[in-house]
């Protein structure tokens, strides 16, 4: 064999087992996944009893305004409509050069951090379709290493900006591969529905992917997601449409969305969450209480829908942090959500692995024989943990090569009496 991780704990969810497991690769994939293998390989990762869990992934991101923050000013009131004319603002200055630049930087980081699948929205909203190019050339660039899906978002709106619709189909002509939307920001309920209809019509035509940015406020009126599945449902895109944010259903009355889960459910439509962001913008008109904005998501997965946890932005014109670290979206969105449980932690940690690839319709996911020898050896020794200390990534494993190595947490103690090393994973 290439290589072998001896000694690696798997999530339970993958392995169904707690017992450590050796991990044999050849070439690109894994072969073999056993108690203990026989056999020798060229290189081992002794991984004593730490978890080994495939990818993280990212199932909403804008990597076309990614570390642009400051440029051309800073948001001086953290909204969401602010962050949007701020972006409008700094359109016409961007430049093939400095998109791809940015863009190749957040790849570099969310490499290191063990993120090697990105689904980003891209603005088709300028006519020169600027922000298409240029990441057109990062997917091909980052290939060797990192997954990267685009979709097609008519920031400005689909009917509302001139000429979006054209640009939307130019930029799949291009390359962009999934179909996005924004019906809440179009002039009336009447065309976000329109649009919302036109554009599931053109995915269908075309045989692609739906991810709508949906009901991003805290209207509780809001419900494009009604219409979202409903055209899924009619034109048969079951596992292939996401409703985005969906922070609206934050302020439904409890009876409506005793209505919709269902129907989210009967027409397959899964829901991508976005928790650093998700209550960072919403409620910003809110005195106290003051609501948080993040949909519903134990009780959607309750219901059995599919919900990914998304990073969304980093240090651009709506978010001045962010770092790549999908184990910190998890940790935030474990605490909005107020899960807590064991199951539920585990939930948290598939939303930024398993569902998310589910949902990108990611092939070969997984630790499996037969899978992609693509994971990630973490300083933890189960999900719950790893969330917890927002563990070291010790290695990142791409197509059976190691790409990347973080060194342990530690620190150094100078008191009489106690260790002199510590780490910080409780003691077993």
């Amino acid at each position: 064999m290439d290589l072998i991780i001896r000694r690696a704990v798997l999530p339970t969810h993958v392995a169904g087992r707690d017992a450590p497991v050796d991990i044999g690769i050849e070439g690109e994939r894994i072969i073999a996944v056993e108690p203990r293998l026989a056999a020798q390989a060229r290189e081992e990762i002794e991984a004593d009893g730490l978890l080994v869990t495939p990818p993280f992934v990212d199932a909403h991101f804008h990597l076309d305004a990614t570390l642009s923050y400051g440029l051309p000013r800073v948001n001086a009131s953290g909204t969401l409509l602010e962050g949007i004319a701020l972006w409008g603002e700094l359109k016409p200055q961007l430049t093939h050069e400095a998109l791809v630049e940015r863009a190749l930087q957040y790849c570099d980081w969310a490499v290191a951090r063990g993120l090697l699948a990105i689904r980003s929205h891209v603005d088709i909203c300028d006519q020169r379709l600027l922000a298409v190019e240029a990441l057109l050339e990062v997917k091909r660039r980052v290939a060797p290493y990192l997954d990267l899906q685009l979709v097609a978002f008519p920031q400005d709106g689909l009917l509302r900006a001139p000429g979006a619709f054209d640009n939307l189909k130019r930029a799949i002509a291009m390359g962009v591969e999934v179909v996005g939307g924004i019906p809440h920001f179009e002039r009336t309920m009447a065309e976000g529905a329109e649009s919302v209809r036109l554009l599931c019509e053109f995915a269908a035509q075309k045989g692609l992917r739906v991810d709508m940015h949906c009901d991003e406020s805290d209207d509780p009126l809001s419900r494009h997601i009604e219409t979202l599945c409903a055209q899924a449902h009619r034109l048969g895109l079951a596992g292939r449409v996401a409703g985005s944010h969906l922070t609206s259903m934050h302020s439904m009355d409890n009876y409506y969305v005793s209505k919709l889960l269902p129907l989210m459910r009967e027409s397959g439509v899964a829901a991508i969450a976005n928790p650093l962001i998700n209550i960072t913008l919403q409620g910003r008109a809110d005195t106290y209480p003051k609501r948080r904005g993040m949909t519903r998501v134990p009780e959607m997965l309750a219901a059995g829908i599919d919900v990914a946890f998304g990073h969304d932005c980093a240090m651009d014109p709506w978010y001045s942090l962010g770092s790549g670290d999908m184990l910190e979206v998890a940790h935030m969105g474990l605490h909005v959500a107020q899960m807590t449980g064991t199951d539920a932690m585990h939930a948290a940690f598939d939303a930024v692995t398993l569902n998310p690839a589910r949902i990108l319709g990611l092939a070969d996911y997984g630790i499996t024989p037969g899978c992609w020898a693509d994971c990630v050896l973490l300083d933890a020794r189960d999900p719950i943990e790893a969330i917890r200390l927002r563990a070291a990534r010790l290695a990142v494993i791409r197509r059976g090569r190691v790409i990347a190595r973080s060194p342990a947490a530690r620190a150094t103690l100078a008191i009489e009496g106690r260790p002199a090393e510590v780490d910080f994973k409780l003691r077993r």
